[in-house]
């Protein structure tokens, strides 16, 4: 069982384009050890360094990046061996579980086969037959809770937290020592994800792995690692016991991760995103006149009755939303909350007039939806979706400026093209707007790509926004930040939005109402006070249950780490 040193690691990227930013010092200097069958975790915001440290371990760094000071598996330093040596290290000794596992399976090949493949390729002795392999396949399924039928399924056939899995099951082929888990449960939805902890938490203990986990969110990392280290600008700022990390931050940077997720119940939080970058936590926005729930209730602007969307499969008709009514004010934020699967995604391609309901109406101020083409268009102006991925939204050879100009000369709105492209990125936080108008998705941060689709939006001057998960995938930092932005749009503009989402932390954190969506129907609505803090029903309180929290001891299983919102038990 190996133990994992840092000794002043240094790591440093060449620039590979030309932006006259020359070599970038990634990492700085860190030094700590994982001991044998130790749990350690690694947080930090997007850019601190922390994912680069822990592919540091393997070697599977880009070649623009130089690697100094000593990285120890017991006594041999991984910079030093061969590439015939470091091939026996990779799966059999240490193994990755990598963030995004629809990018990392190969979208072509069964689930079963992809695992098969690792054991043909790592696995030296007791696989050595085609008998010896599957049933091995299957083991591995079976220790990540899948049924052995999961083997004959591509992973666009699998949910979020089914492919995670997959991933999990092969790292564990070879019967690795230590797990590096970079960012195993970003997007997915809060039980999905308390269900991920859970098997990695159980795997480290009763097989006694080390695990290195990567993470923004210290609520996670606490739920399952026994230490955490926090990085800051390449540096190790902070390292010690969780709970002592958790509960008792000593600097500032780790004060504001902690302070960046919202405790759901906590009035200081609401209408108040929080920011951790800095010095520490600042609030982005206050709450005078933040349009919280005592601001007066607009019109109707989008609505629902009683629609239904079913699809005809091979097994029969599979109804995704089942008799749903919904309304969404002018000025008012409304969260659509619930888990991968429950419908929220049909219902919005619905309102949206990308999918026919098969039963029910939308209504847009008290309107039937135009079905015509020229209706959608005009329709689709007045009412734009902010998507959940902004890499995959924006076009990776498009300038900003074209990206935010696109949707201006689609629907051919008058006046001057620059002047209105400067506005919507203003608008949008994105300042000095000429500064940004050249640059491509790749030299952007998640968080400028994602304020570059919400410009695109803002551009076209529309009266609601529907954001489909719109900081799912983003750190900390940033997910204040564009919550902050939202809240000023509906504070300066008056836009109202619905916002798809599986963090209730973010209803918490911005929206005026919550509807919680279970097997494509809305079981429980209300102001967000009323329902999360006495939930009705019992899917709404199992959604509570899963919220991991900093409240109260870390190093708890995923299911004990959370907090209860006053009045149930």
């Amino acid at each position: 069982m190996p133990s994992v040193t840092f000794d002043d690691v240094s790591v440093v990227y060449s620039s590979q384009t030309d932006t006259g930013r020359g070599k970038i010092a990634a990492v700085r200097g860190v030094s700590f050890t994982l001991p044998e069958r130790g749990t350690l975790g690694i947080a930090g915001e997007s850019g601190s360094g922390k994912s680069t440290l822990a592919m540091s371990v393997l070697r599977l760094l880009p070649r623009n990046a130089t690697v100094s000071g000593r990285i120890l598996l017991d006594d041999r330093n991984v910079l030093e061996l061969s590439w015939g040596a470091l091939r026996t290290v990779r799966w059999g000794e240490a193994s990755v579980v990598f963030q995004g596992a629809m990018h990392s399976l190969n979208p072509v090949q069964r689930v079963g086969k992809q695992i098969l493949e690792a054991l043909e390729l790592h696995a030296k002795n007791g696989y050595a037959t085609a008998t010896a392999r599957q049933a091995r396949m299957l083991e591995l399924l079976g220790l990540v809770d899948l049924p052995g039928a999961k083997a004959e399924q591509y992973p666009h056939q699998l949910s979020g937290g089914q492919r995670q899995r997959v991933m999990i099951a092969m790292a564990l082929a070879c019967d690795p020592e230590l797990i590096i888990a970079d960012e195993p449960t970003t997007a997915l939805d809060v039980i999905v994800q308390a269900q991920v902890l859970e098997v990695l938490a159980n795997l480290v203990r009763e097989r006694g792995l080390s695990l290195l986990m990567i993470s923004h969110d210290l609520s996670v990392l606490g739920s399952v690692c026994d230490q955490i280290g926090v990085m800051y600008h390449g540096e190790l700022v902070e390292i010690g016991p969780s709970a002592d990390i958790i509960a008792n931050p000593k600097h500032p940077h780790t004060q504001a991760l902690a302070a960046a997720f919202p405790t759901i119940g906590d009035p200081a939080s609401r209408f108040l995103p929080v920011s951790s970058k800095g010095t520490g936590a600042m609030p982005i926005v206050d709450t005078a006149g933040s349009g919280g729930t005592d601001a007066p209730a607009g019109a109707v602007m989008l609505a629902a009755r009683q629609v239904s969307v079913a699809f005809h499969t091979s097994s029969g008709v599979l109804k995704a939303v089942d008799d749903v009514d919904l309304e969404c004010r002018e000025g008012e934020i409304v969260a659509l909350v619930g888990q991968s699967g429950s419908g929220k995604t049909t219902l919005v391609r619905t309102l949206l007039g990308l999918q026919q309901p098969s039963r029910g109406e939308v209504l847009f101020r008290g309107q039937p939806l135009v079905r015509t083409t020229k209706g959608l268009k005009a329709y689709r102006r007045l009412v734009q979706l902010i998507p959940q991925d902004p890499s995959g939204a924006l076009n990776p050879k498009h300038s900003v400026y074209d990206s935010v100009a696109e949707g201006i000369r689609i629907h051919r709105l008058p006046g001057d093209e620059r002047e209105r492209v400067a506005r919507a990125l203003t608008a949008a936080e994105l300042t000095p707007p000429e500064e940004f108008f050249r640059a491509i998705p790749q030299e952007l941060s998640g968080g400028q790509c994602q304020r570059v689709v919400i410009a695109g939006a803002l551009a076209l001057g529309p009266s609601f926004l529907v954001a489909d998960e719109p900081v799912a995938s983003l750190d900390a930092s940033v997910r204040g930040e564009i919550l902050a932005l939202l809240l000023r749009l509906r504070r300066e503009l008056g836009l109202g939005a619905l916002i798809i989402t599986h963090d209730l932390g973010l209803a918490w954190n911005i929206a005026d109402r919550v509807m919680v969506m279970h097997e494509g129907r809305i079981v429980e609505s209300g102001a967000v006070e009323d329902v999360l803090l006495n939930p009705q029903h019992a899917y709404t309180r199992r959604l509570l249950e899963a919220v991991p929290s900093t409240a109260g001891n870390a190093r708890k299983t995923p299911g004990e780490a959370r907090l209860s919102p006053p009045g149930w038990g």
